[in-house]
């Protein structure tokens, strides 16, 4: 945990947030009968919360669910009974979809910069990593790509390409996760006020990476060199300061993510590509076969790569084709099953029922 004493500022408060107090918790506040926490850690039925002063346990009153809160998360908490009074309004959120239920997953909240970290090796997918961005853009956050692994290489430059080349203004890091001179690279992310998510797969160095910018001592685990799979060291996401001062969330490895809400996210990603479709000559383009098609002629006249475009044209077909998945928790859904099951049931009478003929 970080050192005390700590301020509000600190751990990350601003003026976004002090705007959202009333008069009243505002005089609260002087009073310290009011105390804003910044959650650390959320568990299926508490959460851990750091304050200016100490850490704090919290337990969500029953009209509370744990995961309506995420880590880097402001509440405002009653300091006699410890209950939570609110949920302040997020400056971001970075979030995914779960598709069996058709709702989304808070990853972190009140993040600048989302370290999307991948590797030299067979863990790089320019689609996985196309959904990180897309991500990020949704939420208003900075993406930067960390390459890791470079030392497992002998030339990391088309790794490094091919990243940069997923989006005009990307920054791009290769490094070698053990070597603290390259890992201080990173920390230009991270001074005092900067609030980081970082994420990828298991196995490509994000514990070393957590390790050296917060001075920590957590589990790193390796992978196979077979297939560049990882085992799983951090099973939760949590919040830690950063030596430099700012604060970093570190997320359980991730290998397949499912966007939640994320066209507008997309749209700024290929931003070049958003501008053409305002061009076709038909408003609802499907940009296949239709005359007027501006993509079309900009793929024929090499204006626009080929490349890109299926990049595009996928992402926006996923993420569609998750967003129409049925909610099992929808009475349509549940009529569905009550029938199929009734059915099933008549079906076993009818076989149990002595012929009588």
């Amino acid at each position: 945990m970080p050192r005390q004493p700590l301020s509000l500022e600190d751990l990350g408060w601003s003026h976004f947030f002090h705007s959202q107090l009333t008069a009243d918790e505002s005089e609260q506040l002087k009073l310290m009968t009011l105390v804003p926490l910044r959650i650390t850690d959320v568990h299926r039925i508490r959460l851990h919360a750091r304050g200016k002063d100490r850490s704090h346990i919290l337990v969500p009153i029953k009209s509370q669910n744990t995961a309506n809160f995420a880590v880097g998360d402001w509440v405002l908490t009653d300091l006699i009974t410890g209950h939570i009074l609110r949920l302040l309004e997020r400056k971001t959120v970075l979030q995914r979809l779960i598709p069996r239920s058709n709702q989304p997953q808070l990853i972190a909240a009140n993040i600048d910069t989302l370290f999307i970290v991948s590797s030299c090796n067979a863990d790089f997918k320019t689609g996985w990593i196309d959904q990180f961005l897309a991500m990020a853009c949704e939420a208003d956050v900075t993406p930067v790509v960390i390459l890791t692994k470079t030392d497992k290489t002998d030339n990391p430059t088309p790794w490094i390409e091919q990243a940069k080349n997923l989006s005009p203004s990307l920054s791009v890091e290769a490094l070698n996760v053990h070597d603290p001179d390259q890992i201080h690279r990173l920390e230009k992310w991270c001074q005092p006020g900067q609030n980081i998510a970082m994420i990828g797969s298991s196995g490509v160095g994000k514990s070393t990476i957590l390790n050296a910018l917060c001075e920590l001592d957590t589990a790193t685990g390796a992978i196979r060199e077979s297939d560049a799979q990882g085992r799983h060291t951090t099973t939760a996401r949590s919040l830690h300061q950063t030596k430099s001062g700012g604060w970093l969330v570190d997320t359980p490895g991730i290998r397949v993510l499912h966007l939640y809400e994320a066209e507008k996210g997309i749209n700024r990603l290929f931003t070049d590509i958003t501008e053409l479709t305002e061009k076709c000559h038909f408003r609802d383009c499907t940009h296949n076969d239709e005359p007027g098609c501006a993509l079309k002629a900009a793929l024929s006249d090499r204006t626009l790569d080929r490349t890109r475009f299926k990049r595009w044209k996928k992402l926006l077909q996923d993420s569609h084709k998750l967003s129409d998945t049925p909610d099992e928790t929808s009475p349509s859904w549940q009529e569905q099953r009550r029938i199929t099951k009734a059915i099933k049931q008549d079906q076993k009478r009818l076989k149990r029922k002595p012929n009588r003929s």
